[in-house]
Formats: structure tokens, C-alpha cells, sequence
């Protein structure tokens, strides 16, 4: 459990986080700003709250790691990344660009990025081996993978599901941004994988759902993941694609949308809304 005022706090580095996809999309250049936004609440926990992270020590081999499987939604760990100091906030004016740090999927060279990720299913492959080699180590360090539901669909990850159960890695917790919609579409017309619970839990993995966008339930579900030994934990988010943008909720054509000179005013004027409310 958390207080009241860390609460509130951890809800106002989410709205930043959000006013940081702004700044970094623009206008007139495509963003993934559906799936970044959806992982606000979750990043602001992690970094914020749960993990072992610093931006003096990151390579400290008793951090918590974590491995953005879903790579295309970068935008959102680099906005985490910079809040906590690991880069200059002049980057995120430069992303995407030659002569800057931050490209379109998250690489090693970028200061507290763990794994080079974006071909989907692979995020959770590498979560598996920096978790065993942790456990060997006799590290307290925890390593978190986030993947996306559409990813629920590549081969890989499920080879990996059944590697992590089956070495019994419960210094994992990896969690599934269920926000319904994938590039071009939602998932469940394009390859519909029903009732991710029972199937995570048929592969062996402890399993709990969470609501993706509300402080508490996200910290309660990483708690009880902690708890749980012999076996990995998967979080399912039930998430809002674009949440807090409402021409982007549930909207596949901002997975990687432009924004307008129009729509992005629009999106500020939203995000100064909930900033009022929270003040």
C-alpha cells in the first residue's frame, strides 16, 4: 500500500510522461503514441516506485531490469528514463534523428536501456536469461518484461513462457499491456487469442490481473508477484490504447499516427485538463 500523497505523485509523473510524447512526436511526424501511452501509469510505478533504479548507479549489478519486448513503444521508457536523469531533456527534441540519442526502438547506447528489442516475441526470451543469470549470481536484483497483446501471437514468446516455468524463475514479472488494439486494428480481428489468463496459466506462469491505468491496483498486482515463489508471474493490464487522448482511445490509426498542427493542440489542451484536476 502507498499514501495518499505518493499516489498522487506517482499520478502526476504519468500526465508527464505524457506531455513528454508530445514533445517528442511533434507535429507532422509519425509517433507510436497509441501503445506509449497506454504503459504511462505502469511506467511511473516502476521507475517511480518499485524499482531498484538509478540514474548514478545504473550498472549496478543489484538493479532491476527491464525489457521493453514491445519496442515500438520506446517514446514512453525514454520519457521515464529522462524524468529520472538519465539523459538530457534536449534529447527528447531530437528523437528519431541522426544526431541524436533516442531512435525509434530502444537500443543498448541509450543510458538505462537494458536490451536492444522490437521484433516482437524476443523481449521475453531476454528477460528469461538476465533473470536466470541473476539467480545464479544470488542477486535480489528482479528483471520486468513488458510485451504487448498483439506479440501474444509470435512463436518465441511462448517458448520462452515454457523456459521460464520450467526453471521455476520467480524473479520474474512480466506483464501484457492489454489495450485491445494492434497497428492496424484490434487484435481480436486479426489473430484472436481468447482468454490470456487461462492460457498463461496452462503454460504454468502465476497469473493476475490488474487495471493498467489505476495506481493502486498496479503496485497490488507487482506485490503479490513478489510473494509467489517456484514460478514466474505474468501481470495482465487491461489497458486503454492512446488513454488520456481522446481522438486516440482505442484508435488504430495513432499506433503510429501524425499528428496535425490541430489535433496536436488538441492533445495538449486534454492533457492540461487532467493536469487542472489534479492540481
Amino acid at each position: 500500500m502507498i499514501t495518499q500523497d505518493k499516489k498522487k505523485e506517482l499520478g502526476k509523473i504519468a500526465l508527464q510522461l505524457r506531455y513528454d510524447l508530445l514533445e517528442m512526436i511533434g507535429v507532422g511526424v509519425a509517433g507510436h503514441l497509441g501503445g506509449s501511452s497506454s504503459l504511462a501509469e505502469l511506467m511511473a510505478v516502476l521507475y517511480f516506485n518499485k524499482m531498484n533504479f538509478s540514474a548514478d548507479h545504473l550498472k549496478d549489478p543489484a538493479r532491476d531490469r527491464l525489457v521493453l519486448s514491445k519496442g515500438h513503444a520506446a517514446l514512453i521508457q525514454y520519457a521515464a528514463l529522462c524524468e529520472k536523469g538519465c539523459f538530457s531533456r534536449e534529447e527528447l527534441k531530437r528523437v528519431k534523428s541522426l544526431h541524436g540519442l533516442l531512435q525509434g526502438h530502444p537500443d543498448c547506447s541509450i543510458p538505462g536501456v537494458e536490451a536492444v528489442t522490437g521484433s516482437l516475441g524476443q523481449g521475453l526470451s531476454i528477460a528469461v536469461g538476465m533473470a536466470l543469470a541473476q539467480r545464479l549470481d544470488k542477486s535480489p536484483a528482479r528483471v520486468y518484461a513488458i510485451m504487448g497483446d498483439g506479440e501474444q501471437s509470435e512463436g518465441q514468446l511462448w517458448e520462452a513462457a515454457m523456459a521460464a516455468a520450467n526453471f521455476k524463475i520467480d524473479n520474474l514479472t512480466a506483464f501484457i499491456d492489454w489495450n485491445k488494439v494492434q497497428a492496424t486494428g484490434a487484435t481480436k480481428d486479426i489473430f484472436n487469442i481468447p482468454d490470456l489468463d487461462k492460457k498463461w496459466s496452462g503454460f504454468g506462469w502465476n497469473v493476475i490481473s490488474a487495471n493498467g491505468h489505476d495506481i493502486d491496483s498496479i503496485i497490488d498486482a507487482i506485490e503479490k508477484a513478489a510473494t509467489v515463489k517456484g514460478r514466474p508471474s505474468v501481470i495482465i493490464l487491461d489497458t486503454i490504447k492512446g488513454k488520456s487522448f481522446s481522438f486516440a482511445e482505442g484508435n488504430p490509426a495513432y499506433h503510429n499516427g501524425i499528428f496535425t498542427k490541430e489535433v496536436y493542440q488538441q492533445a495538449l489542451k486534454e492533457l492540461d485538463l487532467i493536469k487542472a484536476r489534479l492540481s
